[in-house]
């Protein structure tokens, strides 16, 4: 099996940098290798295994925090948490001993773990929520609100976005295969809503008509597409955790997996079938 192309290496002219390796291919785990005193935050309940001298302590919000604002700074990190739908607690894994240690840690769904270093991205990656899971000791973790009423309504994700502030390096996961677009000031590219992962902020998202009456009807891609306008990257997943979960429960009801599954067809080819 051929190794991951995603790790980094330790550069000695930048301070507090984590070296990472992303290991496997469709179910992958992250290895994070820590010096003396170095710290990475994780999601609760992505821990796989650490080295004995890498100390685990859960703490209130992102963690981001602990240096400055108080109990209100921390109350309000783990409000944002609370609202992006993730745990009000997250988890600080602390090398206390000497040399290199490790820790490791999982995505809870098939697909990829995408490492991005913030200080390369102008510092703010907007995000699909339950996308965040791990980072160097620093990183905050917000919310974005949709300022279109028609986007939060039908855009996929809500009115609610996770955003993810800083210098370090952050890890997403995404389901499915992974695809990085760059898009040119005014170059625009229309997304499955679903689909869409992650995107910088100078990306203007918004959404168009999937097509006609029969489109929409027929098609099964429902409503709308999002609409993303350059400049800036926007990452794209081929298969987000909702649609693998709808599959998984027509198929436990015993609807099958149907061609034409989202559309009025799709619903006569089940009287046919005799679903």
């Amino acid at each position: 099996m051929p190794p991951s192309p995603w790790s980094h290496t330790r550069s000695a002219a930048v301070a507090d940098d984590i070296d990472f390796e992303i290991k496997g291919q469709e179910l992958q785990f992250l290895e994070i290798e820590l010096d003396a005193g170095e710290s990475a935050v994780a999601e609760a309940g992505s821990f796989v295994w650490k080295d004995a001298s890498v100390q685990m302590t859960t703490v209130f919000g992102d963690g981001s925090g602990d240096a400055g604002g108080g109990f209100m700074g921390k109350l309000l990190g783990a409000g944002k948490r609370l609202v992006t739908g993730e745990s009000l607690f997250t988890t600080v894994f602390t090398h206390t001993g000497s040399g290199k240690a490790r820790v490791a840690f999982a995505a809870p769904t098939p697909g990829n773990i995408l490492p991005l270093n913030l200080g390369q991205l102008g510092g703010t990656l907007i995000c699909q929520k339950d996308s965040f899971l791990a980072a160097a000791r620093g990183v905050s973790i917000g919310i974005h609100f949709q300022k279109r009423v028609m986007t939060g309504l039908f855009g996929g994700e809500g009115f609610i976005m996770q955003r993810l502030d800083g210098d370090g390096w952050v890890f997403v996961q995404m389901g499915g295969t992974l695809v990085e677009r760059e898009l040119k000031p005014g170059e625009e590219l229309h997304v499955d809503t679903g689909c869409l992962a992650a995107y910088t902020p100078g990306v203007d998202f918004d959404l168009v008509m999937a097509g006609g009456v029969r489109s929409v009807l027929f098609g099964g891609e429902g409503l709308f597409f999002a609409r993303l306008r350059g400049p800036g990257k926007v990452w794209i997943q081929s298969l987000p955790f909702s649609r693998l979960a709808g599959r998984m429960l027509q198929a436990a009801q015993g609807g099958g997996g149907n061609r034409g599954e989202g559309s009025i067809l799709g619903q006569i080819g089940n009287l046919i079938d005799g679903n």
